[in-house]
């Protein structure tokens, strides 16, 4: 399994070295940040599997950052860090998308404890899928090929099979283009145009014999995404 990465902002340096030093020890990548402003450049772009955020930052402050990361990577975990006593704040932390909250001080046990369990019910971490059964055939993803009973094959491209081994791994959710350029295609979303994820959905959807004026399987939402919508 691929280390998972995780990304600490958190201004206080005794408390960052510390948690950067338990998450490294109990064997994760880690990423570091010290202030608001470079955690705010860095939490929507990093390719990172959680992020702990300290709410209380110089420069952007931690609801800042949240805010920011929910519109870039609205799966990716975010763990809050808050002072004893600062209920308000933790509750709009949690409204505001954080996925949990630990409260300084806190033991190591505790932390690592947390970081798992968001991390195992996380979205940003599906199962992978290998394989896609179909009506009149099957989609390889292993193999980067959509093979049919009647003997046609069409080949999937790197990124083809990345986008629809992750719309298949997140089955029955919306997915957004924005989600599909920083997640599936590891792109920065700065002048990126997003309507080529359409261009691609269009071509898999050819490859599928998902009729596209009806598809079956990659169904448009209007105003969020596309979904994977064969039955389990």
């Amino acid at each position: 399994m691929a280390t998972k990465r995780v990304l600490v902002i958190e201004d206080d340096d005794a408390i960052r070295r510390g948690v950067t030093d338990a998450l490294t020890f109990a064997g994760y990548e880690v990423l570091a940040a010290a202030t608001g402003q470079d955690g705010l450049v860095r939490a929507p772009r990093a390719t990172v599997d959680l992020v702990l955020l300290d709410l209380m930052l110089p420069g952007p402050s931690g609801f800042d950052i949240l805010k920011a990361v929910r519109e870039a990577r609205p799966t990716l975990p975010v763990i809050i860090l808050t002072a004893r006593g600062e209920e308000t704040d933790r509750v709009q932390g949690l409204r505001l998308g954080g996925d949990d909250y630990v409260v300084k001080p806190f033991s190591v046990r505790e932390l690592l404890a947390r970081v798992e369990a968001v991390l195992r019910r996380s979205p940003e971490r599906p199962d992978k899928v290998q394989r896609i059964e179909l009506a009149d055939g099957v989609a390889d993803l292993a193999r980067c090929e959509v093979r049919f009973d009647d003997g046609t094959r069409h080949e999937l491209s790197e990124r083809e099979v990345a986008l629809l081994g992750y719309l298949a791994s997140h089955r029955g959710r919306a997915v957004s283009r924005e989600e599909i350029l920083t997640r599936v295609w590891r792109l920065d979303l700065r002048g990126r145009e997003t309507r080529t994820i359409d261009v691609h959905i269009a071509n898999l959807r050819a490859k599928l014999r998902d009729d596209a004026e009806s598809p079956k399987v990659l169904l448009t939402v209007r105003g969020k995404g596309y979904v994977f919508a064969t039955p389990a």
